[in-house]
């Protein structure tokens, strides 16, 4: 998409013309791949993301930016839905985040995929990718400095570990 492409998407979204567009509106611009709506809580990450100025909206360079991310995030998404069905199973995602460099137990995705499975069919949608992926990598990021031995193993209070786990959580 060009950016005059892109310019006249802003606009169209922008229902005030305003010059910045509110979560609603950007929920109205995005949609997952199913043809649907992006989860809000996807859309609440992505704004707190590329939100610069803290309006709690998101003006045309924030939304290139964003769309940008996306558009990357969609690449890899479409790299792991082996099968062309549109969501990602428990396998296709097992196989993505091993790609990104997590090592988690099969157990574990499936607590992934139950979490961030709006539609309860075993599957993740593209939006909800992008907000699981998100979440894994803050909370790997969260305790990482804690993991001394880059073992996997750490050792911190029980308030260092809600300090990390509510900066990833609305």
């Amino acid at each position: 998409m060009t950016d005059q492409q892109l310019q006249a998407v802003f606009r169209q979204v922008d229902r005030n013309n305003n010059g910045s567009i509110c979560p609603v509106e950007l929920q109205m611009a995005l949609q997952n791949g199913l043809g649907t709506q992006f989860n809000m809580k996807s859309i609440e990450l992505m704004v707190a993301m590329f939100d610069r100025d803290m309006k709690g909206t998101i003006s045309y360079p924030e939304f290139a930016q964003l769309f940008s991310y996306v558009q990357r995030w969609m690449a890899c998404f479409r790299q792991y839905d082996m099968d062309r069905s549109g969501p990602i199973s428990c396998h296709e995602m097992q196989t993505a985040l091993s790609s990104f460099g997590f090592r988690l137990s099969p157990q574990f995705v499936n607590l992934l995929i139950r979490k961030f499975d709006r539609t309860r069919r075993g599957q993740i949608a593209f939006d909800d990718f992008i907000y699981c992926c998100v979440c894994l990598q803050n909370l790997t990021s969260g305790f990482m400095p804690y993991d001394m031995n880059r073992n996997g193993i750490a050792q911190f209070s029980c308030e260092r570990f809600l300090m990390a786990a509510f900066a990833v959580v609305s």
